[in-house]
């Protein structure tokens, strides 16, 4: 039978451990002995032994050993006894302990059976211990008793404070929030055991927050505790909460943990503008979309609370300006709606007002949340351009109006007060072939060269309107002209036609048929009407048919060609319009005879070449071949020798004491107007009579003719007229002189801007500078050098 105890006392504080005594069954009868541990005297042992030698069976049971973990003493923890009733005490028995720990953690005395701990226990490292126990016969190893089972469980002490794992917390609770709000549970764990005594029972309570916030004792529950807490006075409170253990109670163990809390924000604050009255001010050239100022309302309040809508309410200038939000900067832009005119208006009044869109019905006896201020802006005059009115011209002229027409007045006016005087003229970019001239005062847009619609129909020109005092200040308008068309171009041939008659044809075979292009556009359409001219209306040959839907047909009016007597025709037709005036043309129809077979395919249309006799010979042909080569070997030479004849004596050009007409570049109008005159005229008047060439130079600026003309003096329209006629004639005259042109040149010498630039005279008193290099150039400078007193290299004058 196996005992087991504690050499312990259940009172003592150290915690030996409680002994536990087993007592076998003995004749079925079972009798276990438990409570306070203590040892067994000597009378006890030998009734015990007297008993076991009378029992019939044995049977085990086996209870917990219990130890107290963290033991601090020096000598081995004394866990419990092992003991058979087989021991007699002589040393005979072999007590063995295995299993988990077993000589590591846990030794035993093989001869007693005493069991130690000897290493320090932690039950939240590990909270028990299963070992195995056994009795051998220590002379011959035969087990006394069968092996035993048993644990040692290991008894909690308070060593492990309350722990907060997932500490520091940050929460957030809404401003002006009720008492009693919920923000945050924070939860505290103890490693200890929670089934022994009060070591794990956890107390929370509040070190640091009071008095915004308290905080659940058993649950941890932070909540808070002071009403009508703003976050624009205080945002942020840091908060600490205890968690003792052993209910809180004295000598219990605590840990902490801190709550950072932030008050969300609330639409608590109405915006408020900082002004009550804005200046501002504006050029009236400022265009459309463009800033004037902002203003700005202050909300105490963040985010969506503090989002802002501002519009204009009330003022004279509600159609003229616009204001808008800025998202980022929640602050009111004021810009341009309309144009602006300092003439017009010089002032404007808006009230702004600035609102909160998002609104919280519990706030709003805290409102209005929204709030007003005036605007005051202030028109800058600016120097502005002319303006045209209109603002765009069309104009239609007939292509056959004569140079000088006047064909719109161009109006602008200087939209200042000042209203100073305008001065017009034409981009010349954009009517770079000058057909057009505005006076430069009264604005009236002329025609300075003939018009064809058929070479350009339609003309885009720019007027520029100057302001007299300030050049810089230009307007511009365009000017569309529509050239209308006249009736100024004769029908022709819409190609060449070239038409091809059978020998075998019949009278009335049709042969051609002709059509014609007019460059001319008239309303109704064209319609040409076709006939034979006048010489050829009665021709024997051919016909013309009219098939009034601007075709004609031409017609052969006999039969009986023959190619060898006429192969080829000439038939002239008139064509002519419907305009007015009639204009009319003539047009010639080539025919070509040709033979054709007997379905009208035409075979070959030559005439039938000179066939030699068939008895000429191959030797006659060379022979006659030969003698025309000789005759035009003779007649080259002839030609030859009659032009040596007539070639003049050439004259050594040193030996020429004849004038002679050198020709310069320099023809007037300055070194470059190479092309304003051709002198090549003079050599051959004849040729250059027949030569009609298009002057290259440029053209003058027609603007310019009034360009100095005094303001009293104002040209009339038939002035203007003859001018621009003549500078037209002036220009397409090959014969004519350059226009006027006045070239200034400087000169040299005294009373000059330059001085005398002559050497000569460059130096009026006696000077050290030396001459020898003359003698360096040679004999044809000796004179030269002989002027100056230049000496050579032996030192004497030369």
């Amino acid at each position: 039978m196996w005992t087991s105890g504690r050499m312990s006392n259940a009172k003592n504080l150290l915690g030996l451990g409680v002994s536990l005594y087993f007592w076998g069954l003995m004749d079925l009868t079972t009798t276990v002995l438990s409570g306070s541990a203590r040892p067994l005297i000597e009378g006890q042992e030998d009734n015990l032994s007297d008993k076991l030698h009378q029992r019939m069976k044995r049977s085990w049971v086996w209870n917990q050993f219990f130890v107290l973990e963290e033991y601090t003493g020096t000598d081995p923890l004394y866990v419990g006894k092992l003991h058979s009733d087989m021991d007699r005490g002589d040393g005979s028995i072999k007590y063995i302990l295995s299993g988990e720990g077993a000589g590591i953690v846990f030794t035993i005395d093989d001869t007693t059976g005493d069991i130690h701990a000897i290493q320090r226990l932690d039950r939240e490292e590990r909270s028990q211990y299963t070992l195995r126990a056994q009795a051998l016969d220590r002379r011959t190893g035969r087990p006394m008793e069968p092996e035993s089972e048993f644990i040692i469980k290991i008894q909690d002490i308070n060593d492990n404070e309350p722990k907060f794992l997932d500490g520091p917390y940050v929460a957030s609770v809404p401003e002006m929030s009720p008492v009693g709000t919920s923000v945050i549970q924070v939860t505290a764990t103890d490693a200890d055991d929670p089934t022994y005594g009060n070591s794990a029972r956890v107390v929370y309570s509040i070190l640091q927050g009071q008095p915004y916030f308290s905080v659940d004792s058993r649950t941890g529950l932070i909540r808070t505790a002071l009403m009508n807490m703003d976050r624009e006075a205080k945002e942020y409170y840091e908060v600490i909460i205890q968690a003792k253990d052993m209910g809180g109670q004295l000598g219990g163990l605590a840990g902490t943990t801190t709550v950072n809390i932030t008050l969300s924000d609330v639409n608590d604050n109405p915006p408020r503008f900082p002004q009550k009255h804005y200046q501002m001010s504006v050029l009236e050239s400022a265009p459309v979309s463009s800033t004037v100022g902002r203003v700005v309302a202050k909300d105490l309040d963040e985010g969506i609370n503090a989002e802002m809508k501002y519009s204009l309410v009330d003022g004279d200038g509600l159609d003229v300006f616009d204001i808008n939000t800025d998202p980022n900067y929640q602050v009111g832009i004021i810009t341009v709606r309309k144009p602006l005119s300092f003439e017009s208006k010089k002032s404007y009044t808006l009230k702004v007002e600035g609102a909160n869109p998002h609104l919280e019905m519990r706030f709003l006896n805290l409102g209005p949340f929204r709030d007003t201020t005036t605007v005051h802006i202030s028109v800058e005059d600016v120097d502005e351009p002319p303006v045209f009115e209109p603002s765009f011209y069309f104009v239609e002229v007939p292509e056959d109006v004569e140079i000088g027409t006047t064909i719109q007045i161009i109006s602008a006016k200087d939209p200042d007060v000042t209203n100073n005087s305008i001065r017009y003229s034409i981009d010349r970019s954009s009517d770079p072939g000058r057909f057009f001239y505005v006076d430069i005062t009264s604005g009236a847009l002329m025609t300075a060269r003939p018009l064809d619609r058929e070479d350009i129909s339609w003309h885009n020109i720019t007027v520029l309107a100057m302001e007299l005092n300030n050049p810089s200040q230009m307007g511009s308008v365009s000017v569309t002209v529509k050239v209308l068309d006249v009736n100024d171009n004769a029908p022709e041939f819409a190609r060449f036609y070239e038409a091809f008659v059978c020998e075998n044809a019949k009278a009335g075979q049709l042969i051609q048929t002709v059509s014609a292009i007019d460059k001319d556009d008239p309303q109704e359409g064209q319609h040409f009407y076709y006939s034979l001219a006048p010489e050829a209306a009665n021709n024997p040959n051919f016909t013309l048919r009219d098939n009034q839907d601007n075709t004609a047909w031409i017609l052969t009016r006999r039969s009986g060609f023959r190619q060898h007597e006429q192969n080829t025709f000439y038939l002239p037709i008139l064509i002519s319009d419907n305009g007015r005036p009639v204009l009319s043309s003539t047009g010639t129809l080539t025919v070509h005879v040709c033979s054709c077979d007997d379905d009208g395919m035409v075979m070959s249309c030559n005439a039938e070449t000179y066939v030699l006799p068939v008895s000429l010979s191959r030797g006659a042909l060379i022979a006659i071949l030969a003698c025309i080569f000789v005759l035009l070997v003779l007649v080259l030479l002839i030609l030859s020798m009659r032009r040596q004849r007539k070639q003049p004596y050439i004259i050594d050009e040193e030996e020429n004491i004849h004038e002679n007409i050198v020709r310069y570049d320099d023809e007037g109008g300055g070194e470059q107007d190479t092309e304003a005159f051709d002198i090549a005229a003079m050599w051959n008047p004849r040729e250059a009579q027949l030569v009609v060439k298009n002057r290259q130079d440029m053209l003058p600026e027609i603007e310019s003719l009034s360009r100095y003309v005094p303001q009293a003096c104002v040209m009339d329209n038939n002035v203007h007229n003859y001018v621009l006629a003549k500078l037209y004639e002036a220009d397409m005259d090959l014969w004519a002189p350059p226009f006027d042109s006045l070239q200034t040149y400087m000169f040299e010498g005294n009373g000059s801007v330059a001085e005398s630039l002559s050497s000569l005279q460059s130096v009026t008193t006696d000077s050290d500078q030396s001459y020898d290099y003359l003698t360096d150039w040679g004999p044809h400078f000796k004179k030269l050098a002989e002027m100056y007193g230049a000496t050579d290299s032996s030192g004497a004058l030369w």
